[in-house]
């Protein structure tokens, strides 16, 4: 199948200097931030420079709050987050939106139609949406969620919020970026249940029963009870907290001061534990450790030597002449006599 608009044509715009960019993202320029975050997730290098003494120099507030929020498909994120945006809004807040779109496997294309969906949000002053493409990313988020977090944070940007694709129980990355996640469900509990197991209900925090409203509200008000029953098996990883279920309506506004003060409860717990600012730096050391391993690949695989090896044993699997547990042995011993000499 044919890409979208094969025939367009994707003008460069002119890089400014760093002081430029560091500037205006102080001065809350959401224009200039999102600058910032393409050349943050540009390929070019000279554009990938500046964009790491652009992150070197700026101020990123520890007085932010940095909140994931996943579900299946269909459970109305973009809806939820829209209407929840609003309302931060109307506390005084400035919430920005890091909304991540699913990427074809065959050309790496996105959609990236989030901006669409949150119409009244992303053309509000105070907010700030930004969609980005999981490229070939697994978990949920994309490869630069990190970076554009602290971009947004010192645009002035106070509670920083991260969709996640939402395609299931891969849905975990979003909690090594941010301080606290929200499980979006609908009404129905078993299914559910079955349909998310483990991984993401023991990842989250906050669970919310969205589309509580209408003809929904009872089966709504039945799932709570199950997921309330469903979370006592799980141990939470900070003392002294119980993971809440609130009900809530993106269309009749219903449930957001629940759901804020609930975020507000939890960011105070880990805060007085000290392990807020214990999980950000964790966070920074283990976003170190794997942009290390992807650094390592990219070096030894840029070497022409390694490719002529890692093509030859691909073409003898493909044929059949080796097994692919035999050409991986085959290269590790290559790999073991660059890393010695």
């Amino acid at each position: 199948m044919q890409s979208i608009n094969p025939n367009y044509e994707n003008k460069s715009k002119t890089v400014r200097d760093v002081a430029y960019y560091v500037e205006g993202l102080h001065a809350g320029n959401r224009f200039i931030l999102s600058e910032c975050i393409t050349l943050v997730e540009s390929r070019s290098p000279s554009k990938r420079k500046i964009a790491k003494e652009i992150l070197e120099k700026i101020k990123t507030p520890t007085s932010t709050i940095r909140i994931g929020i996943t579900g299946t498909p269909g459970v109305g994120k973009s809806t939820f987050i829209e209407a929840f945006g609003m309302y931060l809004i109307q506390q005084g807040h400035r919430p920005s939106v890091l909304a991540i779109d699913p990427s074809s496997q065959s050309n790496m294309g996105s959609i990236l139609g989030d901006k669409t969906r949150m119409q009244f949000l992303s053309t509000n002053e105070n907010a700030y949406v930004r969609p980005t493409a999981t490229g070939n990313i697994l978990g949920g988020t994309a490869a630069y969620t990190k970076e554009a977090i602290q971009l947004c944070e010192a645009a002035g940007f106070d509670i920083i919020i991260v969709e996640t694709v939402g395609v299931g129980q891969s849905e975990t990355e979003v909690d090594f970026i941010t301080d606290i996640n929200l499980l979006l469900l609908q009404p129905g509990a078993g299914d559910d249940i079955q349909g998310i197991k483990r991984g993401i209900m023991e990842n989250a925090d906050i669970f919310v029963i969205n589309k509580a409203d209408g003809p929904q509200l009872q089966l709504a008000k039945q799932t709570k009870i199950s997921y309330q029953t469903a979370i006592q098996l799980f141990h939470h990883d900070t003392d002294g907290w119980s993971c809440p279920v609130i009900l809530a309506s993106s269309t009749e506004k219903m449930g957001f001061d629940i759901i804020w003060k609930a975020i507000e409860d939890y960011k105070q717990l880990i805060l007085k534990s000290g392990n807020f600012y214990t999980n950000r730096t964790e966070q920074e050391v283990r976003w170190f450790s794997m942009r290390s391993s992807a650094l390592l690949q990219q070096l030894v695989f840029n070497q022409s030597d390694v490719k002529q090896f890692f093509e030859h044993f691909a073409d003898a699997i493909r044929h059949e002449k080796i097994s692919g547990s035999s050409a991986l042995t085959e290269m590790e011993l290559i790999f073991k006599k660059i890393i010695q000499n």
